[in-house]
């Protein structure tokens, strides 16, 4: 295949290079691999370079300063007594950041964070919509690297000595609309290469980016924090540059733009595609005369749907509604954990800035088994909804047992916190993984996966305007005490829950149908066996 039909089909040019080196392709099983772990790089990078700013929260406020810097974990202690003594040129660690180191400077904090992710939701819904009608591929790319661009001038201006508040908030803004292009167009693609079967699990283990982005954020922050809070920005800024380059030479958005049948496409049956993983073909083995009659719906030629049209799919609503309360509790831990760890006396001691920032870390430990666990559980059962509400549930005594007994001791606040953080991002991946691609390969869709990107926007768009709303409030409810904020969070998760209702009830009835026609199905074909053993015997008495 030349080089110019490859861009034309939109194959990626690191493929193409690959495929002239090696001198033969991939087979779907290893195009499958490179696609996880391309999209699994990719929103890596976008959660990293959302983590500095609650890293550096402490750094720009002087009021929640609390001790010294150490090294990084794994390599330093959480844990340290010492005083903060200034280790910044400029003393700027001492004296905060302006325009945050004023009594108003929590406020602003949450202001800058409410601008990120209210652009951010805005953002979602057109970028769902772009998503299904153009090259995923180089949607994805222009948002990774225009992501790492801003980010990277938000840190620019501790070098620039910007002491501008609007600046840091067109920043955080334009960042916020350049990162709404992430989650949607990850989303298709592994609903584009992946069918149904082990989907919430496959999901589960692929939605550990999240808190690995989470993770390896905290910690590309926490490292060069020392060397001004600047760095914290610049540094995941550079790892999501790099990993768009990543997305734009290796990433095929679609399975026929590297040569494999599409499994939403019209030549088979939604059912039998998403069910049946392992039946697409290579193009190359089907007959001259059904390649010539089989339309082309690549990630350049296809048409997605409308928003209306995706909101009315039965499922969408109920599920963006919880997802609104799901995710505000979430973020708020994404956003504020390090904080609060770093204002919580515990086992008697309080923890440095970048200590907290690395603490915090193991909440999204947690989260990578609880959406492991809810992917699998929701697979065996064949139930999303009832899985998603369970876990939303079991998170409010999680959180009340944290908030209570969390202070006791390190190893004690470790545990809880990883529990919490099981319970809490649980639904929150199966929502924003399988369900997202349940709904958005529904059968109503007659076979259109073009809608993927779409529900992708509305449900995870839906849900982060809870999640702006959430950092926003815990700015102001956290000056009348981390109780009134752990309230609001309990409070969230219980209408979380509630919220899925209705598809419960959906989901048991259908079950219970399912083993009534069973069991009648059993029970018949039993007694129509005891019928024809009892034949011979009638047959005899005559």
């Amino acid at each position: 295949m030349s080089f110019g039909i490859d861009a034309m089909r939109g194959t990626p040019p690191g493929i193409t290079l690959l495929r002239r080196i090696r001198g033969k392709d991939w087979s779907l099983a290893t195009y499958r691999y490179v696609v996880l772990l391309v999209t699994f790089i990719a929103y890596t990078g976008y959660h990293a370079s959302r983590k500095p700013s609650s890293i550096v929260k402490s750094v720009l406020d002087p009021e929640h300063k609390k001790v010294n810097v150490v090294q990084p974990w794994p390599v330093g202690e959480f844990f340290v007594k010492r005083q903060l003594v200034d280790t910044e040129p400029n003393g700027s660690r001492d004296e905060g950041w302006a325009p945050f180191n004023g009594k108003d400077g929590t406020l602003k904090l949450g202001e800058s964070d409410l601008a990120f992710l209210a652009c951010y939701s805005l953002g979602l819904y057109v970028a769902g919509h772009l998503g299904d009608t153009l090259d995923l591929r180089l949607f994805l790319t222009i948002g990774m690297i225009g992501s790492g661009i801003f980010v990277g001038l938000f840190g620019m201006g501790y070098f620039w000595n910007i002491h501008f508040f609007w600046f840091y908030l067109v920043m955080q803004m334009v960042s916020g609309l350049f990162q709404a292009t992430g989650w949607p167009s990850v989303v298709a693609v592994m609903g584009n290469w992946f069918g149904k079967r082990k989907r919430g699990l496959i999901m589960g283990v692929w939605n550990a980016h999240t808190s690995v982005g989470n993770i390896s954020g905290s910690l590309l922050a926490a490292s060069v924090l020392e060397y001004g809070w600047g760095w914290s920005f610049i540094l995941p800024g550079a790892f999501i540059f790099w990993g768009g380059i990543i997305v734009y030479l290796f990433l095929a958005a679609y399975p026929e733009d590297v040569g494999f049948a599409c499994p939403h496409g019209m030549a088979s049956s939604t059912d039998t595609a998403l069910n049946d993983e392992e039946s697409q073909g290579r193009k190359g083995d089907v007959v001259e005369s059904e390649k010539q009659t089989m339309q082309r719906v690549g990630s350049v030629n296809r048409t997605g749907v409308g928003l209306l049209e995706a909101c009315f799919i039965p499922g969408v609503i109920p599920f963006a509604l919880c997802l609104f309360f799901s995710k505000l509790v979430a973020y708020t831990f994404l956003y504020w954990l390090p904080f609060y760890l770093s204002q919580t006396a515990i086992g008697g001691q309080y923890v440095s800035v970048k200590s907290a920032g690395n603490l915090s870390t193991l909440f999204d430990v947690g989260g990578i088994f609880g959406g492991i666990l809810a992917g699998y559980i929701s697979d065996k059962l064949k139930a999303r909804a009832t899985t998603a509400a369970s876990f939303m549930y079991a998170a409010i005594p999680a959180m009340i047992i944290y908030r209570l007994y969390g202070s006791i001791s390190k190893t004690i606040n470790i545990v809880l916190m990883m529990i919490a953080g099981l319970f809490i991002n649980g639904p929150y991946s199966l929502i924003t993984t399988a369900v997202s691609v349940d709904l958005g390969t529904h059968s109503s869709l007659r076979g259109d996966a073009r809608a993927l990107a779409t529900v992708t926007a509305i449900i995870d768009g839906t849900g982060s305007v809870g999640a702006a709303l959430g950092p926003l409030l815990t700015g102001f409810l956290s000056t009348k005490g981390w109780d009134v904020v752990f309230l609001m969070l309990i409070i969230c998760a219980f209408i979380a829950g509630i919220l899925l209702s209705r598809l419960i009830i959906a989901e048991l009835t259908e079950r219970s149908c399912s083993q009534k026609s069973i069991f009648n199905g059993e029970h018949n074909s039993g007694a129509a066996a005891d019928a024809s053993s009892q034949q011979p015997l009638l047959s005899d008495q005559r």
